[in-house]
């Protein structure tokens, strides 16, 4: 369980949120949707609790297996390497990984399709396979509440496809809490139980997924028209409208000061 309770981030005299009241119940999934610059990556670090609350109480499990968002040079280690540094709170201060730790590291490598890769210096994969690795890296934690921030961003199409099979996998039985943010409405209609859109006017909504990914939120929350078309069996498309004129919103749409997740 995630609980947030009239929760604020602030940066100087900026609140990236505020009032915000939120719950994530163990064995669902929650998506972050939000423009850039909205404060996604604020909230999703503060939910791991790498960015500290300035207001309000937050109360999540102390083991939490993270996927940050691709960036910087990568380092010379192995594959393996990497993964196997998602055991630390395991090994402590002086500790050396043992057979258990690798052990660990080789299954979460065989649970995303990586094993193969697991000899290979890690600043010699691609941007995609860096994502997957990082994914991995969660998992081998044995951590059942994994968070990642926009996971998606650096795959292509194919691994976009691997990456959402990957987790409903984790999520097929209720054994993993899972919260990620993304630029890509469709992965949270695919995958998600519930989705939170922070939209530009700094109101929060939530609501299960297929009701609230509706064409006008979308439309508000990006500024572009959207539409959803159904396809045959139970998926839908999220299809932006790109280059064209921005919609028209309802006159009030976008008032209120305070931030709820229901």
């Amino acid at each position: 369980m995630i609980r947030f309770a009239n929760a604020g981030v602030r940066f100087g005299a900026r609140w990236i949120f505020r009032g915000l009241d939120l719950s994530v119940a163990s064995g669902t999934t929650l998506a972050l949707l939000g423009p850039n610059g909205r404060g996604k990556t604020t909230l999703i670090r503060s939910i791991v609790g790498l960015i500290p609350l300035s207001e309000g109480n937050r109360n999540a499990p102390s083991l939490i297996g993270y996927v940050p968002q691709a960036t910087g040079e990568p380092v010379r280690y192995t594959v393996l390497d990497m993964v196997v540094m998602g055991r630390a709170r395991q090994l402590g201060v002086f500790g050396s990984p043992s057979g258990e730790d690798y052990r660990a590291a080789h299954q979460a490598l065989s649970t995303v399709g990586l094993e193969d890769l697991s000899e290979r210096p890690y600043n010699r994969t691609s941007g995609g396979e860096r994502q997957l690795i990082m994914l991995a890296r969660a998992l081998s934690t044995g951590a059942c509440t994994i968070v990642l921030d926009e996971p998606a961003s650096a795959l292509d199409l194919a691994n976009q496809s691997r990456l959402l099979g990957i987790l409903r996998e984790l999520q097929s039985d209720g054994a993993y809490t899972i919260v990620f943010s993304t630029h890509l409405p469709q992965h949270a209609l695919h995958l998600a139980d519930e989705t939170m859109m922070m939209m530009p006017s700094g109101r929060i909504i939530r609501s299960q997924s297929a009701k609230i990914l509706s064409e006008p939120n979308l439309e508000e929350l990006y500024g572009v028209p959207i539409r959803r078309v159904p396809m045959s069996g139970n998926a839908d498309a999220i299809v932006p409208l790109l280059d064209s004129p921005k919609p028209v919103l309802p006159a009030g749409c976008c008032r209120g000061d305070r931030n709820h997740a229901y």
